[in-house]
């Protein structure tokens, strides 16, 4: 090991950027996201790669007005059930 190392051309964050992606903090309810945990296990994938699958299937579908919080939460556990049948 040497005694000192240049760290000059160091960059913080992740080693690999994802791209098209951007790191957000979001509050979820803990039922809520325990759920997507149980599927995301059952389905062999990330539960925030599960949420946005979920999200992105919600904004492809047509609608004539601005989501909700509680059409959100209505949205995420019909997935859930949905998966659960799966």
């Amino acid at each position: 090991m040497r005694k000192e190392y240049d760290f000059s051309k160091g960059k913080r964050g992740a080693v690999i950027p994802s791209q098209g992606k951007t790191r957000i903090t979001i509050y979820l309810d803990d039922e809520i996201l325990d759920q997507f945990r149980e599927q995301a296990e059952i389905a062999g994938m990330g539960y925030q790669t599960l949420i946005n699958e979920v999200l992105k299937k919600y904004l492809q579908s047509p609608s004539d007005q601005p989501l909700t919080q509680e059409d959100l939460r209505r949205i995420l556990r019909e997935e859930l059930s949905l998966r659960s049948l799966m």
